[in-house]
C-alpha cells in the first residue's frame, strides 16, 4: 500500500457524506436543489507534476488541465475555479504563470472565482492548487463497472511520459511529445457526452494499469487489459518503435489525462458514435469480469504485471 491510499483509508472514517462517495473518486459529487455539483481539488508540485525548467506558461496551464479532467471523467460541465498560489518571489515568472492560467481557463470556459495567496519560504518547492467545480446531469463515478462491460480509453497513451524523459534531457525526441507532457487537454467534451451511457468512467492521471486497478477495486471487479490494444501515437511509435515494451511503458506512464471507461457491450454503438461526432480517438482495450484485481495479456495470453504499475505518491 503506498503512502498516499494508507493516508486516504484514515480519511475515509471522517468522510461520511454522500457527496464523498467513499473517497474513491477523484471529485465530489454534491446534491443541491435538484443540481448536482461536482467539487475537486488538486495540488501540482515542483520536480513531482513539473520540472523548475518548464516554462511558468506552461505550468499555468497543467493546473488547470488536471483539475479539468477530474470533471471530464464526471461528465461534468466548468462552473468554476479557485485558485491557491505560492508567489514564487520573481513577479515575470507569476506573471507568465497567470498568462498561461488565464489561456486554459478562457479555451476552456472556466471562470476564476476566488482563491488565495501565500509566501512560502525562500527555496521551498513551487506549488499550486486549483478546486474545480462543475455541474453535471450524469456523474458516473468508478464504482459502477460490472462483469460483461467493455473497457475503453479515449486518445493515445504513453506520449505525455516519453515528453517528460525529452524534457529531462534523457532522449532525444518530437516536441509534440514534450507538448502532451507540459499541456494536456482534459476531455470534456467527450465526458459530457459519454457520461450517460458508460458505467464507471476516471481520467488517466497516473498510468493506465495502475488507474484500471483502482477503478476495478472501486467497482469490486476484476479488469483485463489487452497490451496489443493499447493506443499509441505514431509519434510514440516513431520514437520507441511498435513492441510489447513499447506498449508497457505507456501503460504504466502517467500525465496522459485521457479517459478510462467501461460500458455494456450494448452501448459499443452508440460510444462509436459520439467519438466520430466529436472526432475523437476511443479504443476498447479489455474487458471487466467477475473477481477482483488487474490481468493484463498479450492477445489474450497472460502477461506478468510490471513491478511499477504507474505513479504513486
Amino acid at each position: 500500500m503506498s503512502d498516499e491510499s494508507s493516508f486516504i483509508s484514515h480519511l475515509q472514517v471522517f468522510a461520511t457524506h454522500p457527496a464523498a462517495r467513499g473517497l474513491t473518486d477523484d471529485a465530489a459529487s454534491l446534491t443541491l436543489g435538484g443540481r448536482t455539483l461536482i467539487l475537486t481539488h488538486d495540488v501540482i508540485v515542483e520536480n513531482v507534476h513539473f520540472l523548475p525548467s518548464d516554462p511558468p506558461e506552461d505550468i499555468g496551464w497543467k493546473l488547470v488541465a488536471v483539475n479539468l479532467s477530474d470533471l471530464a471523467a464526471e461528465g461534468a460541465k466548468p462552473s468554476g475555479a479557485l485558485m491557491a498560489y505560492n508567489l514564487s518571489g520573481d513577479t515575470e515568472w507569476d506573471r507568465r504563470f497567470a498568462e498561461g492560467f488565464g489561456v486554459a481557463l478562457a479555451r476552456f470556459q472556466c471562470p476564476l472565482i476566488g482563491g488565495d495567496t501565500v509566501r512560502a519560504p525562500l527555496g521551498s518547492a513551487r506549488q499550486f492548487g486549483m478546486t474545480a467545480l462543475g455541474e453535471a446531469e450524469n456523474s458516473p463515478g468508478r464504482s459502477g463497472a460490472a462483469p460483461g462491460d467493455d473497457l475503453w480509453v479515449s486518445g493515445t497513451l504513453g506520449d505525455a511520459g516519453a515528453g517528460l524523459r525529452i524534457a529531462r534531457g534523457e532522449i532525444s525526441g518530437p516536441q509534440e511529445l514534450v507538448e502532451a507532457y507540459r499541456r494536456p487537454t482534459p476531455q470534456l467534451e467527450l465526458g459530457q457526452r459519454l457520461a450517460p451511457m458508460v458505467s464507471a468512467m476516471m481520467d488517466i492521471s497516473d498510468g493506465l494499469l495502475i488507474d484500471a486497478k483502482r477503478l476495478a477495486e472501486a467497482s469490486g471487479v476484476a479488469a483485463i487489459v489487452e497490451s496489443i490494444d493499447v493506443p499509441l501515437s505514431e509519434a510514440l511509435v516513431g520514437l520507441m518503435g511498435d513492441s510489447r515494451e513499447t506498449s508497457v511503458a505507456a501503460a504504466t506512464s502517467g500525465d496522459d489525462y485521457e479517459l478510462l471507461f467501461t460500458a455494456p457491450r450494448r452501448s459499443r454503438r452508440a460510444i462509436e458514435t459520439v467519438a466520430e461526432e466529436l472526432n475523437a480517438r476511443i479504443q476498447c482495450i479489455g474487458l471487466v469480469e467477475q473477481g477482483e484485481g488487474l490481468k493484463f495479456q498479450e492477445g489474450g495470453r497472460p502477461l506478468p504485471l510490471p513491478q511499477s504499475l504507474g505513479w504513486a505518491h
